[in-house]
């Protein structure tokens, strides 16, 4: 049986509010590894202690080869894209991808290349489409996939864009419940239950 057990997180603009409350929902003792890309450009970023105040889980900036595990927080470092390869995540410096570095589309398309039914994205608040290919390659390997409702967003133009890949649609209170819950169930190809609130 094949476990979801490893969350891709996408953020823009107005993400750290989400972020906050989203990881202050996740237990201790959850079953998936979280890789999130927030864009924040070549700047310094304090983004890992902000998120491992807000919640049980460690938090830090992911380190190129490194072994991901369960219940651990990796964050994309500041202009760097974060990759999935094999068992460990990569920094990559390459070129931008939809005027960002780090993009979510890079995280994403890896982990779903390398991971399949095993991932579970997750679009929030932005502006452009940063991610939406992603989470289309996602969904198409068969993970799960879940898109803050564009009308709980600080920018619903990332969200929107992402809804037609999107298996659940939620306001931000309702991601968390909903990630540990699919990190309990088996992943299954053809489970497809459509966008629902």
């Amino acid at each position: 049986m094949t476990c979801r057990d490893f969350i891709a997180i996408g953020a823009s603009s107005g993400g750290l509010d989400v972020l906050r409350t989203l990881v202050s929902g996740l237990p201790g003792d959850l079953c998936a590894a979280v890789a999130i890309v927030q864009h924040v450009g070549a700047h310094g970023s304090v983004l890992p202690s902000l998120l491992d105040d807000a919640g049980p889980l460690h938090a830090a900036h992911a380190r190129d080869g490194e072994a991901f595990v369960h219940g651990r927080i990796y964050v994309a470092p500041p202009d760097r894209h974060l990759l999935v390869e094999g068992a460990c995540l990569r920094l990559d410096g390459g070129i931008k991808q939809n005027f960002a570095r780090p993009a979510i589309d890079p995280l994403f398309v890896s982990a779903a290349s390398v991971l399949g039914e095993r991932v579970i994205g997750v679009i929030l608040t932005g502006f452009l489409m940063d991610g939406v290919a992603g989470l289309a390659a996602i969904h198409a390997c068969g993970g799960a996939t879940i898109v803050q409702d564009p009308d709980d967003a600080f920018a619903g133009e990332m969200p929107t864009r992402a809804t037609p890949y999107a298996d659940y649609v939620l306001p931000v209170v309702q991601l968390a419940a909903r990630l540990v819950a699919l990190t309990h169930e088996p992943a299954i190809l053809s489970h497809r239950p459509g966008p629902e609130g």
